[in-house]
């Protein structure tokens, strides 16, 4: 057990590294075992978060995500946290102006994540595979930029199904109702 923990250390130690010597715009921490964001991350980045503009934390074991994380990366423009244990998200996010894409997709949302409604560059969200049963219909609606929202295998009522449709003037994937997991 702690071989495999000194491994997936090592693999973050790793990957950080190359991000910050080549000044890469990328942070790919996917698949490394994180149960959190490390703390020490923030300083062995502090020389180009300026200059990240996507994160992948994908298929980790994140509960939550911390208000640094955003404020700290605030010229992200791709976020990928799919397979994780997240169920909510700092306010702070939405403060993200240059966010454009967040895959949220296999985490354990039960309610739509408000602080995205308030990033104002987001074109894409994708939360399938969620436990999510309503949406804010109307704050949606008003998301200037967004262009798709995935809620596939997601147990969206009915009554969202018939609302959304004329009110959203972007792409709304839905599962079939036949197809639709129970919360």
């Amino acid at each position: 057990m702690q071989r495999r923990m000194g491994e997936a250390v090592a693999r973050v130690a790793r990957r950080v590294n190359e991000t910050v010597e080549s000044q890469g715009d990328t942070l790919d921490l996917a698949d490394c075992k994180l149960v959190a964001f490390p703390a020490g991350i923030y300083k062995a980045v502090r020389s180009v978060t300026q200059g990240i503009h996507r994160i992948s934390l994908a298929n980790n074991e994140l509960k939550a995500l911390g208000a640094r994380f955003a404020t700290t990366f605030s010229q992200l423009r791709e976020l990928n946290l799919e397979g994780n244990l997240l169920h909510r998200l700092p306010q702070e996010l939405g403060s993200l102006l240059h966010l454009r894409t967040i895959n949220l997709a296999r985490n354990k949302f039960r309610h739509f994540p408000e602080p995205l409604v308030a990033a104002p560059a987001l074109e894409s969200i994708n939360l399938e595979g969620n436990e999510i049963a309503e949406v804010p219909t109307e704050a949606l609606a008003n998301m200037s930029s967004l262009r798709s929202l995935n809620l596939r295998a997601n147990p969206v009522c009915p009554a969202v199904r018939l609302l959304v449709r004329p009110l959203v003037p972007f792409e709304l994937l839905l599962s079939p109702e036949g197809n639709v997991p129970t919360a």
